[in-house]
């Protein structure tokens, strides 16, 4: 659009002024008119619009323009380069390390493996049986595992993630399992609890929500092996962290994390066994499995006897809401209202609450505190509350 920010491949950060049909070579063409600094115009023939993108950027400041009169820009894309090779040099060694690097053989324990596979209420699909065998026969060889498990929401890419957790527990090694929010971390740390406490494992959880003290005592303990599973978000990357023997990285949703941490996830892979996980894995992470730099699971079948979503579109009626919440709750489940107005969200619950008077009914939105926030969702995790009102 005209005055937007735009970027030319050689000369830099202009503004954009819209068309102009100009005749210069004797005949009538379209040029996109340029603005730069000093008030300084240029002309692009419409042909050449492939070197001209729009301008992007996370600040909301607009940025400075490029002046033609000097280099900056010349200077600005060699230095960009620069970073990209180095980068990739570090990309590139990285994983040269690995694939010279002598990792850890990992030992079978097939009674006690079995019995924990037995723990597993459902029954595994084709995909999950297969990324299972493929993730223990990774564990067992001796060059360090680096797989990605795709799969959709729901499709059982955790119980890959603690089949191969117990696996490196027996072996007396330490699993770090890195989630990237203080709710999804507490959901699997209860997941991890439930199916290891039988087995004497010990498992704890890092994050904002875990009191200082006990922070202090879970450090000393890691550092001293006597934790098996570490579950956390960032907060398990700090170096205060020091495992005894850290034997397994499980990654939850890596695109979900900054420049910084990715970083320090790199130094903490180069002889560990990494296993990635996630619903929609971003194009470099893609890109590395098919190219061969990671193994690639995809899990593609839906567990069984799943329902597939019905999704109606009706007119508002609160006969049909309360009819529709009621039956939920009656087979034990909870209900997520979405309503997108801050302002008179307590209002929604208000009536809620009066249609039907024995819900627990809370409300979420983002101009809450995010301590407060948190709050209110890790208890409707916990089934504290039955509906969950939220923008």
């Amino acid at each position: 659009k005209i005055g937007d920010y735009v970027v030319h491949y050689d000369y830099g950060i202009a503004r954009y002024l819209g068309l102009k049909t100009m005749d210069i070579t004797g005949q009538k063409r379209d040029y996109l008119h340029l603005l730069y600094a000093q008030d300084k115009a240029m002309y692009i023939p419409v042909d050449q619009i492939d070197l001209v993108l729009k301008y992007g950027s996370f600040d909301s400041k607009p940025p400075r323009l490029s002046n033609l009169n000097s280099n900056t820009w010349t200077k600005t894309k060699i230095d960009v380069k620069r970073k990209i090779k180095d980068l990739s040099d570090k990309l590139l060694n990285l994983y040269a390390e690995r694939d010279i690097a002598e990792g850890y053989s990992y030992k079978d324990f097939p009674a006690m493996e079995e019995e924990f596979a037995n723990d597993f209420n459902y029954e595994e699909t084709l995909d999950q049986t297969k990324a299972i065998l493929a993730v223990n026969e990774d564990l067992k060889s001796n060059k360090p595992m680096d797989r990605l498990v795709a799969g959709d929401v729901g499709f059982g890419k955790t119980e890959i993630a603690l089949r191969a957790a117990f696996k490196t527990v027996l072996n007396g090694k330490q699993v770090a399992y890195l989630v990237p929010t203080t709710v999804l971390a507490r959901q699997h740390y209860y997941t991890f609890k439930e199916r290891f406490d039988k087995y004497g494992a010990n498992v704890v959880l890092m994050s904002r929500f875990v009191s200082n003290r006990e922070i202090a005592d879970n450090l000393d303990k890691i550092k001293k092996g006597l934790v098996d599973v570490v579950v956390g978000t960032h907060r398990i990357l700090s170096n205060d962290i020091v495992f005894k023997d850290l034997g397994l990285f499980i990654i939850d949703e890596e695109q979900r994390f900054g420049v910084e941490h990715k970083e320090r996830i790199k130094e903490m892979k180069v002889s560990v066994d990494t296993l990635t996980l996630s619903a929609t894995p971003i194009p470099r992470t893609l890109q590395m499995s098919l190219s061969g730099l990671k193994d690639l699971s995809m899990i593609d079948t839906p567990p069984l006897n799943r329902y597939p979503v019905q999704t109606y579109i009706l007119a508002r009626d609160m006969a049909l809401i309360r009819e529709a919440i009621t039956r939920e709750l009656a087979r034990g489940g909870q209900v997520f209202y979405l309503y997108n107005r801050v302002g008179s969200i307590e209002g929604m619950v208000k009536r809620l609450g009066d249609l039907i008077p024995d819900a627990r009914i809370a409300y979420a939105h983002g101009k809450m505190k995010r301590d407060e926030l948190e709050e209110v969702i890790g208890s409707f995790i916990d089934h504290d509350y039955d509906v969950l009102v939220s923008t």
